[in-house]
């Protein structure tokens, strides 16, 4: 592949105005592309394209309306990222809680209490699925700089910490991981589900596993707005205990964020009574009426569902 050129932001601008967008304000322009970069907001722009070899715009693409879609994602990450802690906090409480006082503190690392399946890890070894959780979470535990970590290590060198240690530095995704590896019959696997206001855990497991990939999206300040969903969480529910869809769903609501961000406020409802999570995204939505929040899912009737009115 060849090496290419770099562009200035002026060509930068000078590209996208030969490609038909249009500027109110060049110099603002100018400024924000030198602070947010041309790729992040390109996936802003690209239903707005008419051709995508040439990459020109549709007429009326103006380079303003590319932004506040930009702000308005950006806007609708920060809220979900409260949600994403109500629920990851949640999760490794009960999980420290359940494990700890059934089967003692470092639970945990008993492979009787998990599945026994075996994968091929990164480093091409054989390994179980719990196994292969545990390695992960004794790095991040070696790497966390909490003063409780530190303390553990100055004491207790080369000792196994208990899980209201080890998983408090734990991350969301080994945390979603650690829960599906239980072994299914463990009441305590189907006590976290009914804690959490499902009455499976395989429909937590899969939430979990979808809401860890969401909150991966923004962590890294990725775009949430027209993005197809690479994991997509269980919608069937078996007898819900809070409130869920009355109709079922079209591909284009499981595929987007609303399936995901919908599974996020059951959950919210359950676990953290009083919050504002909804209302929240709904101010949202009502402040930019001309962001197409259908690029996310939201269609067919949405806010007439009992979650979200």
């Amino acid at each position: 592949m060849a090496n290419k050129s770099a562009y200035t932001i002026a060509d930068q601008v000078a590209l996208l105005k030969s490609r038909g967008m249009l500027f109110r304000d060049e110099p603002s322009a100018l400024h924000l592309l030198g602070n947010i970069s041309y790729y992040r907001l390109k996936g802003y722009w690209w239903d707005r394209q008419d051709d995508k070899t040439l990459h020109t715009l549709k007429s009326g693409t103006f380079f303003e309306d590319i932004v506040d879609r930009y702000n308005f994602d950006r806007h609708l990450r920060l809220i979900l990222f409260d949600a994403v802690e109500r629920i990851e906090i949640a999760l490794r409480t009960k999980l420290i809680y359940h494990l700890s006082v059934g089967y003692g503190g470092l639970s945990y690392l008993d492979p009787g209490l998990f599945d026994t399946a075996v994968l091929r890890a990164h480093d091409g070894t054989l390994k179980t699925s719990h196994q292969n959780t545990i390695d992960e979470l004794k790095k991040e535990f070696k790497r966390s700089q909490e003063t409780f970590i530190k303390d553990h290590h100055r004491r207790y060198p080369n000792q196994d910490a208990d899980a209201w240690k080890t998983l408090e530095v734990a991350s969301m995704g080994t945390l979603s991981k650690l829960y599906k590896n239980l072994r299914h019959q463990l009441p305590e696997k189907a006590a976290i589900a009914k804690e959490m206001g499902l009455n499976l855990h395989s429909e937590l497991s899969s939430w979990l596993e979808a809401i860890t990939y969401v909150r991966n999206i923004i962590a890294h300040h990725s775009r949430l707005w027209s993005r197809n969903m690479v994991k997509t969480p269980t919608v069937r529910l078996n007898n819900p205990t809070g409130l869920w869809f009355t109709k079922p769903l079209v591909q284009a609501q499981t595929k987007k964020p609303f399936l995901i961000i919908s599974a996020m406020v059951y959950l919210c409802n359950h676990i953290s009574p009083g919050h504002q999570i909804k209302d929240r995204i709904l101010a949202l939505f009502a402040s930019n009426p001309n962001i197409g929040i259908h690029k996310l899912g939201f269609l067919n009737d949405w806010n007439k569902e009992p979650l979200w009115q």
